[in-house]
């Protein structure tokens, strides 16, 4: 058998330098590695297809979809790599050719480019990747769900400015992201939806007088379309955009993750995670630190940068297309975003929550105030900024003298009516408190998503519901692609036979 020439022997003088293949050729191969299973699913496609339309001979191609077959069956790691024979389509090409022959071997590059081919692989890779995020953050969806429910009658304070402004409910808090990872959900759809598009037989740029068959390859891969225009099947700006839409979960997660630590502290005490989810101190014997929450939050202060990052490496390609063919940096997010989401599931299900705490917050806030002034303005017909001015000069006369939310009078409240509006308002004592009442302020919003009882009940439904229709869209994507693996496998048999 004739010595197997590598590609770069026939054009270039000089084989690579020892640092070329120490930065370079090394780590794309290793990287290449972890996409084993998609090269061979590709190589099967193609194979299939140029088979079926009779580019190659059905012996030749049978004889290369047998050792495809033993590939198939391998782990990446038992798949023996020469990095003198460049990336993993040649070191495929060469285990191939060490079985078949090169006459047979070489005929399955027929009709493609390595940058068509990588770019499939890539794809190929990148969705089944966002499947697993998209899956854990269906469970994180779940534990927040469930948390939320426990507490849909759990008051506490709510805070701007990081000061007491209304009462709250804690569940309601939770479904608030309920709804933001709903909408992070629904972009990684949107994503996926480009990055499911079929670039093989683009070839390098300008198509192939090959009569190939791209709709086939597209049903063999699973894939949801054609990706048309030649020159974009080399292009990797699927990858800044699914970049983007992990940004806004990390942005999620930062954001329920700083929350929970503040109110973990001493200071607020309102959560505490559970110890499994913990660390201590070295030299602190009292201390209890939220570690995976702080974890979440590291890991969430780098996600600020991948967009930009994923468009500064495109910036000024212009028709060159060395970055913008690969853009390893969405590996990297894909496996930060899975990971931080699996370990705020497990921060979630475990959550322990201080109610006594926030409701004993409430017990000395003025919260409630904003409610006295819409029920003065409802009873006596004022206009909200008058009533704004006599509520504020009550809570400040009440501060002064230390007397309590619940121990206002309606004497107290005529005095600051008459300081602000020369006008008495006559109300009761009761009407007074039961106007400040923190309970009562929940039970009487009735405004849409509002913490009204029904309300919050009516958002869990809606919750549960957008939650179950995010699993059945994961499960059908997962579906169609099994569908694809099955289709692809009967029409190789068809050839093996």
């Amino acid at each position: 058998m004739q010595n197997e020439m590598l590609l770069t022997e026939a054009r270039l003088s000089a084989p690579p330098a020892n640092r070329l293949v120490k930065y370079h050729d090394i780590p794309a191969l290793e990287h290449e590695r972890r996409q084993f299973h998609e090269f061979v699913a590709v190589d099967l496609a193609h194979t299939t297809m140029i088979v079926e339309a009779g580019i190659i001979s059905r012996d030749v191609g049978r004889s290369i979809l047998m050792q495809l077959q033993r590939l198939q069956k391998l782990q990446p790691e038992d798949f023996s790599t020469d990095v003198a024979k460049g990336s993993f389509l040649l070191q495929v090409e060469s285990f191939l050719f060490e079985a078949i022959g090169e006459d047979f071997a070489g005929q399955m590059h027929t009709g493609r480019s390595r940058i068509d081919q990588g770019a499939t692989v890539r794809r190929l890779y990148d969705r089944n990747r966002m499947l697993d995020v998209m899956d854990r953050l269906n469970e994180l969806q779940a534990a927040i769900a469930k948390q939320a429910a426990r507490h849909s009658r759990t008051i506490m304070p709510g805070y701007t400015h990081m000061q007491h402004a209304q009462p709250w409910v804690f569940g309601h808090y939770l479904l608030s992201f309920s709804t933001r990872l709903h909408d992070s959900f629904a972009r990684l759809t949107e994503a996926y939806a480009r990055v499911n598009r079929n670039p093989l037989g683009a070839v390098g740029l300008a198509g192939t007088s090959w009569p190939l068959d791209r709709e086939r390859t597209t049903a063999l891969l699973g894939f949801d379309a054609v990706l048309e225009n030649s020159k974009l099947g080399r292009e990797a700006w699927y990858a800044a955009e699914t970049i983007g839409a992990l940004s806004f979960v990390m942005a999620d997660l930062n954001d329920l993750a700083t929350d929970l630590h503040l109110w973990s502290s001493i200071e607020f005490g309102l959560v505490e995670s559970d110890d499994s989810y913990s660390g201590t101190s070295s030299i602190f014997p009292q201390k209890k630190n939220p570690t995976a929450l702080e974890t979440i939050k590291k890991a969430a202060g780098g996600a600020v940068t991948w967009l930009s990052t994923a468009l500064a490496t495109f910036r000024a390609e212009g028709t060159g297309d060395q970055a913008m063919r690969d853009l390893p940096l969405i590996h990297s997010a894909l496996e930060t975003t899975e990971g931080m989401l699996d370990l705020f599931a497990g921060v979630m299900e475990t959550l322990i929550v201080h109610e006594d705490r926030m409701a004993s917050l409430l017990a000395g806030s003025w919260a409630t105030a904003s409610n006295l002034a819409d029920v003065i303005v409802r009873e006596r017909g004022l206009s909200f900024r008058q009533v704004h001015h006599i509520v504020a000069r009550l809570v400040r006369n009440c501060l002064r003298d230390g007397i309590k939310p619940d121990q206002v009078t309606g004497a107290l409240l005529d005095s600051a009516s008459t300081e602000t509006t020369g006008v008495k308002l006559d109300f009761t004592d009761t009407m007074v408190r039961d106007a400040l009442d923190p309970r009562r302020f929940v039970e009487t919003r009735v405004t849409v998503g509002s913490v009204g009882p029904a309300e919050v009940d009516r958002m869990l439904s809606r919750a549960s519901a957008e939650a179950d229709s995010d699993r059945e869209w994961v499960a059908q994507a997962r579906g169609r692609l099994q569908q694809a693996r099955k289709s692809l496998d009967t029409a190789v048999s068809a050839i093996v036979g």
